[in-house]
């Protein structure tokens, strides 16, 4: 049977049954094309001492890197995920993928800081196909296996996101920064072609303008409580998580530890083991227990920061403090984007639009309150005003907490009235 034959066969079960369905190899190639894409967005952050040396431009205004990117990648997902909902997703993956090859060629071959600037803000703006593959994963799975899938292909992402650090940092040691736009480029085009047989193709879940799609989302956000509860902590997460990972490019490359870009990058692993840890958030989550794995995300969180805070001039101390703040932001993560998916079956795109819209705003705030502090106060700032963050929103947690539990006992699926 070739790859059309099976996508067809999927079509019609899904359509026959009425239960939606996900093999564990799908879900395994989501997982991991969304987590090469994703990738996109941080392959600069260990490399922002290298960018800096070349395209003559300070190590803090080189953060603005990230920035830019994170800026594109917020607008790309608010004008281009929605469609998710009203077109056959088949078709735009591998699009965006395409795109996204253009404008990481574009990145290699920039001239100037500026030029580069631009056209990261491009690569971000296009880099939307790990966010059209989440809801559709969860379009797929059935009700009883959500949390696990979903769970699975944003753990894909999300260690992504920490592959790609450590694999721009070897690459860029070896061959320079420009090499590893290079091959991004390559990946994302061989992903377009792979995806397109892969992906099945379904009936669109809504039929309406263009417009009217974009401020569906906004409609979806003032309508749902639960929505604007779960914006906030999500978001907040985001942003301490770039602070965090901005910020530590700067730390590790000054004294007293000067390490090269290749060794920066390797640090990235052990991020890896908390993303595999927090996998199992999801069947957490489909087991009822959503609500209690946020507290305790956020309280770990505040644990991490105190240890990194306390521990600038410790390898040991800086190792321990990334394994658990990636558990803790990748369990939350995971934990509030199942629960989002459950507000509304037939918006998922447009929920998870707002969704990584709202964190990747938060993260360019983040990543660019990282740049303004770093020659302010250093480390210790970013630390303190990042615990102070995480204060905040465990703070909303505990507000919003009593009105999620009495929904449950009423028997509804997810906090719609927090």
């Amino acid at each position: 049977m070739n790859s059309r034959d099976a996508s067809r066969r999927v079509e019609r079960r899904v359509s026959i049954t009425g239960q939606n369905t996900i093999s564990r190899r799908l879900t395994f190639l989501f997982a991991v094309a969304g987590g090469a894409a994703v990738g996109n967005l941080y392959w600069s952050q260990p490399l922002l001492d290298l960018i800096a040396a070349d395209l003559k431009t300070g190590t803090g205004s080189a953060g603005w890197v990230v920035t830019a990117t994170q800026i594109g990648y917020a607008v790309g997902v608010l004008l281009f995920v929605p469609l998710g909902d009203v077109l056959n997703r088949r078709i735009l993956v591998p699009i965006a993928l395409f795109c996204a090859t253009g404008a990481l060629l574009a990145s290699a071959l920039a001239p100037t800081f500026t030029v580069l600037l631009i056209t990261l803000f491009l690569v971000g703006l296009t880099t939307v196909s790990g966010q059209l593959l989440v809801p559709l994963a969860g379009d797929l799975a059935s009700d009883s296996d959500r949390g696990r899938v979903v769970g699975t292909v944003v753990s894909g992402i999300l260690m992504g996101i920490l592959v790609s650090r450590t694999a721009s940092g070897l690459i860029a040691g070896a061959a320079g920064w420009r090499a590893v736009y290079f091959l991004a480029a390559a990946l994302a085009l061989a992903l377009a072609i792979l995806l397109f047989f892969a992906i099945p193709s379904l009936p669109a879940r809504a039929s309406m303008r263009y417009p009217a799609l974009i401020g569906s989302v906004l409609s979806i956000v003032r309508r749902e409580r639960a929505v604007r509860w779960t914006l906030v902590l999500g978001g907040t997460a985001f942003a301490v998580f770039t602070m965090f990972w901005t910020s530590l490019t700067f730390l590790l490359s000054a004294p007293p530890f000067s390490f090269s870009v290749t060794v920066i990058g390797l640090f990235g692993l052990a991020g890896l083991a908390g993303a595999a840890a927090a996998q199992r958030a999801g069947r957490l989550n489909d087991r009822g227990l959503g609500l209690p794995i946020i507290g305790a995300a956020w309280a770990l969180v505040l644990i991490a920061l105190v240890i990194a805070g306390l521990g600038q001039t410790s390898v040991v101390a800086i190792v321990v403090a990334i394994i658990l703040l990636d558990v803790a932001i990748q369990a939350h993560a995971i934990t509030v984007q199942s629960r989002m998916f459950q507000i509304d079956p037939q918006a998922r795109s447009r929920l998870n639009t707002a969704f990584v819209t709202n964190n990747f705003i938060f993260g360019a705030v983040g990543s660019g309150l990282a740049s303004f502090l770093w020659p302010r106060g250093g480390w210790t700032a970013i630390m303190i005003a990042a615990a102070i963050l995480s204060g905040f929103a465990f703070t909303v947690w505990v507000a919003g907490r009593r009105g999620a539990l009495q929904l449950a006992r009423d028997g509804g699926a997810v906090a719609n009235d927090v």
